[in-house]
């Protein structure tokens, strides 16, 4: 398998490209470009899609406290448009039947699954699955993590982040 990381910050770009050192050629690709036209540009190449959005931060509060300086209430709408266009595209670069994992570190609902419930209704073509298995394959069978199907992780309660975790299935081929 090879993995594609896009990342639109050059800054960033260079901490992705770090952070594989040592992976066998060939098996990461990193590149820079914006994630709203992977999907115009890719579609339906991708079997699997990870969106790491961009968000408030409002989850690493725990670790980061300064950011609480730096967002105001008046970047959540436009962090959450951005969302839903990252997220769109991910749907859209994956294959019928591929997995989007749309992911964030804010507890924000207007960031997590209103982001998720919004695209599903405005894309179709998409349907939710249950992440909490996928999550207890990794932390363990009794991880509390609610009703589901989404995932939110709390540092009161999971000792983590406040991470946000939607999985989705492509099932459309338009």
């Amino acid at each position: 398998a090879t993995v594609v990381a896009n990342e639109l910050q050059p800054h960033r770009v260079d901490l992705v490209r770090a952070s594989v050192r040592g992976v066998p050629d060939g098996t990461v690709q990193v590149r820079q470009g914006d994630g709203r036209s992977v999907g115009e540009d890719e579609p339906q190449l991708y079997d699997r899609v990870l969106v790491d959005a961009p968000c408030t931060g409002l989850g690493a509060l725990r670790r980061r406290p300064e950011a609480r300086w730096r967002r105001r209430a008046a970047d959540v709408g436009p962090l959450s448009d951005l969302q839903r266009e990252l997220l769109t595209s991910a749907i859209d670069a994956s294959r019928v039947g591929g997995v989007v994992a749309y992911v964030t570190c804010s507890p924000h609902v207007a960031e997590t699954a209103l982001v998720v419930r919004d695209v599903v209704r405005r894309r179709g073509g998409a349907e939710v699955l249950d992440a909490r298995d996928p999550v207890r394959a990794v932390a363990g069978p009794d991880i509390p993590l609610g009703a589901g199907p989404h995932v939110q992780l709390w540092p009161h309660v999971h000792g983590t982040d406040a991470m946000f975790v939607a999985l989705l299935r492509r099932t459309d081929d338009r």
